[in-house]
């Protein structure tokens, strides 16, 4: 998108106008056979036999769409339907719930909605590997945990009151969150937050020469020996913010994460939580902080349904 995109862009609303934009998007410097991989070597076929969009390679003699070896190849959903719901997902702060997508895009069932927002998450997927922070830089870790807590345990107090002690996070779900400040963050869904879990996560992804924030919480024990330095703030005493040692900005990507999840998406079961994980650390890496616009946004997004595929039995599976 050469300009900021708005709703009434034609892109939206006309499936020509869509399917040239995608291509301009995945094909910056010329049209890629994808069987081949040859460049500015195919014949767009015209006529009534042949549905809009197709080519034939003129090196390997086989014919693909620009759709080929993306999020979107077989959907029977427009192309323009599909860069308005990505469109509205990536400008939407906490997100839109795919009833929400349903009722935006006239589509015929909640079904279609609910795996097309599944395939857009899985074209927000970070395919950067690398470690984040730095020297000079600090990266802050935290974690949180999503869900309902379980019922208190049927035990009562010498006071005659109910036992709560331990209860809010049993059956929550973990999230990790590791936050260059300023910067961009890797945010990860655990099965277990223990010491071994978050600290082999914390060691793979964040660059030694970086200073690392975290509370108190003895998940981070052991730190000081492997970052430039290893600062906490104790929140159990009251304390947030000492000098520059925070964890803010973790805590600020805990909140929108929950509002979202709360107030626009309500329900998500723990084998889906990654998904929603990965389209809250997209947003959050791609905000307007750190320059881009709803309009960059969204294109990235475009740009990396490529490679990708989802079916639908992949996406009732447990995303681990």
């Amino acid at each position: 998108m050469t300009k900021a995109a708005t709703l009434s862009d034609p892109i939206f609303h006309d499936e020509d106008a869509a399917r040239a934009h995608f291509e301009k998007v995945r094909w910056p410097n010329g049209r890629v056979c994808p069987h081949c991989g040859a460049v500015d070597a195919s014949t767009a076929l015209q006529g009534k036999a042949h549905r809009k969009g197709l080519y034939k390679c003129n090196e390997c003699d086989r014919q693909f769409t620009a759709t080929i070896g993306t999020v979107y190849e077989d959907s029977k959903v427009p192309l323009n339907k599909w860069l308005l719901a990505m469109h509205l997902m990536c400008a939407s702060k906490k997100g839109i719930s795919a009833l929400q997508l349903q009722r935006e895009l006239a589509l015929g069932s909640y079904r279609t909605a609910w795996f097309m927002a599944h395939r857009i998450r899985e074209a927000m997927t970070d395919s950067d590997t690398g470690p984040i922070g730095g020297e000079g830089k600090i990266v802050e870790a935290d974690e949180t945990y999503y869900g309902k807590p379980a019922a208190a345990p049927k035990q009562i107090t010498s006071k005659g009151t109910r036992f709560l002690k331990g209860v809010k996070k049993r059956n929550s779900r973990p999230v990790v969150a590791l936050v260059e400040r300023g910067g961009k963050a890797k945010v990860f869904h655990v099965a277990v937050a223990d010491k071994e879990t978050v600290s082999k996560i914390v060691r793979e992804n964040v660059h030694p020469a970086s200073r690392l924030h975290t509370d108190e919480s003895r998940l981070y024990v052991g730190s000081a020996d492997i970052f430039a330095s290893h600062e906490t703030v104790k929140h159990s005493g009251g304390e947030y913010v000492r000098g520059d040692v925070h964890t803010n900005s973790a805590e600020g990507f805990f909140g929108v994460f929950k509002k979202g999840m709360k107030g626009v998406y309500q329900h998500c079961s723990e084998k889906h939580l990654a998904r929603y994980v990965t389209e809250f650390g997209f947003r959050h890496n791609t905000r307007s902080a750190l320059g881009f616009t709803d309009t960059q946004r969204t294109d990235l997004a475009i740009l990396g349904t490529v490679g990708k595929r989802l079916t639908y039995r992949r996406t009732d599976e447990a995303y681990v």
